[in-house]
């Protein structure tokens, strides 16, 4: 396997899938770099972040340059590239997530899930949808208890927590005082929590 570093050309090597025996088919370098922003692109899209974008860009091309990548033309060279990139990106990915790898074998996910081969466990700010089904749940019984409460209480969780009115709102649509109010604010949680 021989790697030519001349200025109008450039062999590339194979991804690991490719053969030892796959002939290398030189590419000029204009024709590697004419793909450079296509790439750039790609890469801000999947990692949302510019500089990063570059950085795996820029490994891309250091390891087609470094001949450990050898371009066989089985595909266009824009595909070959942008397969070279992701399997950066996943890479990056990876190694920021604290994984070392991820092999077809299943893995455990922190909170004890078989997670299976090939998928990648990332935190997700969203809750799952068996934890809204819950919090809805959760939510609904809650609205129920307040409903139940005796009418007092009842209004006061109505207009002060629920629509988040003003004390002094509060106070003058149920005329009662302010000591009053939070009184019944406090028996209310009370009995909501009993």
């Amino acid at each position: 396997m021989q790697t030519t570093l001349a200025p109008t050309a450039v062999s590339f090597a194979a991804l690991p899938f490719e053969s030892a025996s796959s002939t290398a088919t030189p590419v000029a370098w204009t024709d590697l770099v004419a793909h450079r922003s296509h790439l750039v692109r790609f890469a801000q899209r999947k990692l949302h972040d510019p500089m990063l974008a570059e950085d795996v860009v820029h490994d891309v091309f250091e390891a087609v340059l470094s001949g450990r990548a050898l371009f066989a033309g089985r595909s266009a060279l824009r595909s070959w590239l942008t397969g070279i990139l992701k399997h950066k990106i996943v890479d990056l990915v990876r190694q920021r997530a604290g994984y070392d790898s991820l092999d077809d074998s299943d893995c455990v996910g922190d909170d004890g899930e078989t997670i299976a081969h090939g998928a990648m466990a990332f935190e997700c700010p969203q809750p799952r949808p068996d934890e809204l089904a819950e919090q809805r749940e959760f939510l609904a019984h809650t609205l129920a208890r307040i409903d139940a409460l005796p009418a007092g209480l009842r209004d006061v969780m109505h207009l002060r927590v629920l629509q988040d009115q003003p004390t002094d709102m509060v106070c003058r649509t149920l005329l009662i005082s302010e000591d009053n109010l939070f009184v019944r604010l406090h028996r209310a949680r009370r009995q909501l929590l009993s």
